[in-house]
C-alpha cells in the first residue's frame, strides 16, 4: 500500500474516531453494526449486537406492609358522683372520690402503651344517670366497659374485692325491653338498625347479641378475678357474682362491675385510700384488660 493511501486511511480513521466511532466499528463487516464504545451518545436502536451484561443489582427483600392495629376503646365508669356520694367509709371516705382516683390511675396505665383509648363516663364530681353511662359507651362504640365501685356492708368484718356481670334474669328482661322499646330507631345491633327489622327479627338479633356479650363479660370477670388474686388482692369467697346492675346492660359491649373492697371495713377503707394500693389495683386491672383482649385474639386465630 502506498504511503498516500495509508495517510488517507489514517485520516479517515481519525475522523471516524472524532465522531465517536471506534476502530472496531470502522472495521466491522458489511451489514453488521456494533455498538459504539464511546459514552458520548446512545446506542443505536437497531443494533444487532448486545452490550455486555452488567452485574445484577442487589434486590431489596420484599417487606410486608405494616398492619396498623386500631386501639381498643375502653370505657371506665367511676361509680356515683355529684349528689350521689355512694358508700361512706367508717372514717368518712366517700366512694365517689376513691373510685375516681383509681379510675384515673387505670386510665394512665391503659394509655401508656398506646394500645388503648380510654374514656370516662364522668370526668369530675358530677352526677350521671346509670342509663346515660351505658348510652355514652354505646355512642362511642366502646370495646369494653368497666364500672368501678367500693361497697358497704352491715357486717364490718366483710372485706375483699368482687366482680359482677349481668345475671340471666336481667339479661332476659333487658333483651325484651330493648327489642320492644319504642325509641329503638337509633339502636344498632350487629351492624343492623333495629328500626329496619320486624319485631321478631329485632328480638332475635338482640337476644343473640346479648347472650354473646354476656359470655364475653363472664370471661372478662374470670380474668379480673384471676389477675387480682395473682397480685395479692384480697377477694370475697364467691368473687364472681351476677346481678342486674343497670350499667351492665349494654347488649353489645362486654361489661363488668368491680367492687374494689368494702369501705365499711376499716382495713379495706385504709387500703383504698393508700396510693400504693390504688396503683396496684390499677395495674392489676390493666393486666386483666390485656389478658382479656389477648385471649380473644387467640380465639379468633384458632
Amino acid at each position: 500500500m502506498s504511503a498516500l493511501s495509508r495517510r488517507d486511511l489514517l485520516s479517515i480513521l481519525t475522523g471516524l474516531t472524532a465522531f465517536g466511532v471506534g476502530t472496531t466499528e470502522a472495521w466491522a463487516a458489511p451489514g453488521k453494526r456494533s455498538i459504539a464504545t464511546s459514552n458520548s451518545g446512545p446506542a443505536s436502536s437497531g443494533s444487532a449486537s448486545k452490550s455486555p451484561r452488567s452485574p445484577k443489582s442487589a434486590t431489596k427483600p420484599a417487606t410486608k406492609p405494616t398492619v396498623q392495629v386500631k386501639p381498643k376503646l375502653v370505657f371506665l365508669d367511676p361509680g356515683h358522683g355529684g349528689k350521689d356520694s355512694g358508700a361512706l367509709g367508717v372514717r368518712g371516705t366517700r366512694e365517689k372520690a376513691v373510685v375516681m382516683m383509681i379510675a384515673r390511675l387505670l386510665q394512665k396505665e391503659l394509655q401508656a402503651g398506646g394500645r388503648y383509648r380510654v374514656m370516662l363516663t364522668r370526668r369530675n364530681d358530677s352526677f350521671v344517670p346509670l342509663r346515660e353511662r351505658v348510652a355514652r359507651a354505646q355512642a362511642a362504640r366502646a370495646d369494653l366497659f368497666l364500672s368501678l365501685h367500693a361497697d358497704s356492708h352491715p357486717d364490718a368484718d366483710i372485706r375483699g374485692a368482687s366482680v359482677y356481670t349481668l345475671s340471666e334474669d336481667a339479661t332476659d328482661r333487658e333483651t325484651a325491653a330493648l327489642a320492644a322499646r319504642e325509641n329503638r330507631a337509633d339502636g344498632v345491633i350487629a351492624g343492623l338498625r333495629l328500626a329496619d327489622q320486624t319485631d321478631n327479627v329485632a328480638s332475635t338479633l338482640v337476644a343473640m347479641t346479648q347472650r354473646s356479650t354476656v359470655n364475653d363479660s363472664r370471661r372478662l370477670a374470670e380474668t379480673i378475678v384471676q389477675t387480682l388474686s395473682r397480685n395479692g388482692v384480697r377477694l370475697l369467697r364467691r368473687s364472681h357474682r351476677q346481678a342486674g346492675f343497670a350499667v351492665l346492660t349494654s347488649p353489645d359491649i362486654p361489661a363488668a362491675l368491680v367492687e374494689l373492697g368494702y369501705l365499711s371495713n376499716r382495713q379495706d377503707e385504709k387500703l383504698l385510700t393508700v396510693r400504693q394500693h390504688q396503683t396496684a389495683l390499677a395495674r392489676s386491672l390493666r393486666a386483666s384488660v390485656d389478658a382479656y383482649f389477648a385471649a380473644g385474639a387467640a380465639t379468633r386465630k384458632a
